[in-house]
């Protein structure tokens, strides 16, 4: 079964809304209270995934969570000019990588 692009849709819908604005939508009047309110956005929306992601009943909740959180994405990535492809190209780079294990830190014992 072949799938749509739903985050692809979402982001054009996005960007038609930056772009035309339209009076009642959402999405511009966080355009229009600027950076600060959709960075605030983003930060609620994730702090809510991980509060769904810590109940062990809470996997339907979390679903609607994360949408929110991709839809508040959408928005910062559009406001900040960063394509779509240009996230899909970093993804597919970083699925190449294999065996990259990252290192604990060291602890810091001299400031």
């Amino acid at each position: 079964m072949e799938r749509k692009d739903v985050l692809k849709d979402l982001y054009e819908l996005v960007l038609d809304r930056k772009q035309n604005p339209q009076e009642g939508s959402y999405t511009n009047y966080l355009f229009s209270k600027g950076r600060d309110k959709i960075l605030k956005k983003v930060g609620e929306e994730a702090t809510e995934v991980i509060i769904e992601g810590k109940n062990p009943e809470g996997k339907t909740t979390a679903v609607s969570e994360i949408c929110d959180l991709l839809y508040h994405l959408t928005v910062l990535m559009a406001d900040m000019d960063i394509d779509l492809d240009a996230v899909y190209s970093e993804l597919d780079e970083r699925r190449k990588k294999m065996g990259n294990l990252k290192a604990e830190r060291k602890e810091i014992v001299d400031l």
